[in-house]
């Protein structure tokens, strides 16, 4: 599989098509996913033909398994976010907010980063086989694409606690009765109720529509400012969590297939 085809993007009417095509791997994020997501992303901000974003996976097991971990080990953090282009954070979209409306199409389990990619859509559409949920305190890390304020926001706070503490997955049907997702699907219908809303939201006037979306989102110059402080709280977090033991012995164990041996250090 050449580096083009994972991300793939195809134009239908004045909605564009974005598909994560890497089912073999989970459809995990590596940094050419990153990059190609992220201009997908400038594509659809900067031209005005294109009046919403339609997010799918291929493969109907996991829409996304999160960072590559092969990638992460073989090249560090650049193999999952390149730093010339790490502002636009996590798989490319988690800190770049666009001006067009984005409709996620979640077709498998959307765990940790999933998750967080979710949250950065402004609509969801659900496969029924769908679970969601921030597992990273099971590897000695914190969900560091947003996943901890967003859900908080996105979902009554006790649950979206439940869910960040216990690391438990949620279902589809559970996340569509706190709201984190708008609709609950069969999986072979996923993609073109997806597409349908999209094209809905197209029908829209298309200045308005982006207009409105800026506004309900707090968008300022390509940046949520009020997301601020909680983004620097969380690097600053990931910093000291990257040289602990517990991160080194939690992603060791998930590789491993065993179970964690914790020391707190």
């Amino acid at each position: 599989m050449s580096d083009q085809d994972v991300v793939l993007t195809e134009r239908r009417g004045h909605v564009l098509l974005v598909t994560l095509n890497r089912p073999a791997a989970a459809n995990s994020v590596n940094a050419e996913v990153h990059t190609l997501l992220g201009e997908a992303w400038e594509l659809a901000d900067g031209d005005e033909s294109i009046r919403a974003v339609v997010l799918t996976a291929a493969g109907s097991g996991t829409f996304c398994g999160g960072a590559d971990l092969k990638a992460l080990g073989t090249r560090g953090p650049d193999g999952v976010t390149p730093p010339e282009t790490a502002h636009w954070g996590f798989a490319g979209v988690t800190r770049h907010p666009i001006s067009t409306p984005i409709v996620v199409a979640v077709t498998g389990n959307a765990l940790g980063g999933g998750t967080e990619i979710a949250l950065s859509g402004d609509v969801v559409i659900a496969s029924t086989t769908a679970r969601f949920g921030l597992p990273e305190v099971h590897r000695g890390l914190i969900a560091g694409a947003g996943g901890l304020f967003r859900l908080v926001d996105a979902i009554p706070r006790a649950i979206a606690m439940e869910l960040i503490l216990t690391g438990e997955p949620m279902s589809a049907d559970d996340a569509a009765r706190w709201g984190l997702v708008n609709r609950v699907v069969e999986p072979d219908a996923v993609l073109d109720t997806a597409l349908r809303l999209a094209e809905t939201i197209a029908a829209g006037a298309p200045l308005a529509i982006r207009a409105s979306k800026v506004i309900a989102r707090g968008i300022v110059d390509g940046r949520i400012p009020s997301e601020a402080s909680a983004w620097e709280e969380t690097d600053r977090a990931l910093a000291q969590l990257s040289t602990s033991s517990d991160t080194v012995e939690g992603i060791m164990a998930f590789m491993e297939k065993r179970e964690p041996r914790w020391t707190g250090r």
